[in-house]
């Protein structure tokens, strides 16, 4: 039996209004973060260490979140971490009204940006593990990729330019956005109405036999483990490659603000795309298309950055690589849903990204120390070298997906 279409399903856009409400924040702040911490310092081993504070409670809280989204309400979950990314918007923002370039306020952005995170880490562990709950499973791939579209339009293509607007005006202004957009999530939220049936999870364990049931089942999962083995090492060097961007597009294209988000919002395009063509594109190939051409896509947008000097060649790799970043994400999130049991599925995932996601962390510090050991090569030549090290990295990890992944 066909189900119904989605746009008939109430709960589905309810949630998929609140996505495109917090999304449009966090594009702006996307920008905005590390922008302002370029105004607080110069120094790229600190502009490393803001991005990797956002990035750093994967790895340090993404089990126990696991653990967290199984035992209580999805949806309340999702409300509580929305109403805490609040309170961390409006604190970013009297940082930048009040915060004086230095250290001090480089650390205390740092700081901020870690409770962002932990809250975020909780938040999307607790959303893809509610998808399942108003989606049925012949529709995730839909499901999930009309997600990812209003994330790409919201977040990504709409985020980015209005972020460079918004700076311009005042670096301030973009933290009251995202405050105001995750207001309106939280009220989106506290309409939706899901059935307890449609969220049955396993009754209250102890801690520490609920972590390790998680861990024991992804261990026990060829596919699933070696998949994250793969996603670590992706976002290991997607990292180093998301985090120096801000300084590559200042020094290497000499752009300002405004040029920065116009180019971010090439990446969107071309996220927006892989989103809405993606789960049609995935139906006829299968899941390990989406993979190769994730890394592959990546392998290409590297090897460009580090011999380019050229704005536009790097926002056409950049849409690229946002295009093919969707094949992998749409591929990698279906198969999850798909194949872990519900009771479990939210501590497996976020084991799942903690081996996957986590490394981030140490890939953002790792790119700014990389930038600031070449300082010898010059400018340019410093912020072009890890894209360098990117590719090389990105071939190897090509590799093990097409020799080691068997998805069916």
């Amino acid at each position: 039996m066909t189900s119904p279409p989605l746009r008939r399903n109430r709960n589905f856009r309810l949630v998929f209004s609140a996505a495109a409400a917090s999304n449009l924040g966090d594009g702006v702040v996307a920008v905005a973060i590390p922008w302002l911490a370029t105004l607080l310092t110069r120094d790229p081993v600190l502009v490393g260490l803001v991005a990797a504070s956002r990035q750093a409670p994967w790895f340090v809280f993404a089990l126990p979140a696991g653990v967290l989204t199984d035992r209580f309400d999805h949806r309340r979950m999702l409300i509580f971490c929305d109403l805490i990314r609040i309170a961390m918007a409006g604190a970013i923002m009297a940082l930048a009204l009040l915060g004086t370039p230095g250290t001090p306020a480089v650390l205390g952005l740092a700081a901020l940006t870690f409770v962002l995170g932990t809250a975020e880490v909780l938040r999307d562990n607790t959303a893809q593990t509610f998808v399942p709950a108003v989606v049925p499973k012949d529709q995730l791939e839909a499901g999930n990729g009309l997600l990812w579209s209003v994330e790409q339009v919201a977040g990504q293509f709409m985020g980015p330019p209005l972020a460079g607007m918004l700076i311009g005006a005042s670096i301030a202004a973009p933290f009251g956005l995202q405050a105001a957009g995750l207001a309106l999530a939280v009220a989106l939220m506290m309409r939706v109405r899901i059935a307890p049936r449609d969220e049955a999870r396993s009754a209250p364990q102890p801690f520490g036999p609920a972590l390790k049931e998680g861990l024991v089942f992804l261990r026990h999962h060829q596919t699933l483990r070696r998949m994250a083995l793969a996603l670590g090492a992706f976002n290991f060097i997607g990292s180093i490659f998301w985090a120096l961007v801000v300084l590559y597009a200042q020094v290497v294209l000499g752009m300002q603000a405004a040029g920065y988000g116009l180019m971010m919002a090439f990446v969107a395009g071309g996220g927006l795309a892989g989103s809405l063509i993606g789960p049609a594109i995935l139906r006829r190939t299968g899941p390990k298309f989406g993979l190769m051409a994730g890394i592959s896509g990546f392998a290409l947008a590297a090897g460009l950055m580090a011999l380019t000097q050229s704005a536009w060649i790097t926002g056409a790799a950049l849409m690229a690589e946002g295009f093919t970043a969707l094949l992998w994400n749409i591929a990698t999130v279906s198969y999850r849903q798909r194949h872990i049991p519900a009771p479990l599925l939210g501590r497996v995932n976020a084991a799942y990204r903690f081996f996957g996601t986590g490394p981030s962390a140490f890939g953002a510090l790792t790119g700014g120390i990389i930038v600031a050991a070449a300082a010898g090569l010059g400018p340019v030549g410093a912020l072009q070298l890890p894209y360098a090290i990117c590719l090389g990295a990105a071939l190897l990890i090509m590799a093990y997906i097409a020799l080691r992944l068997h998805l069916e």
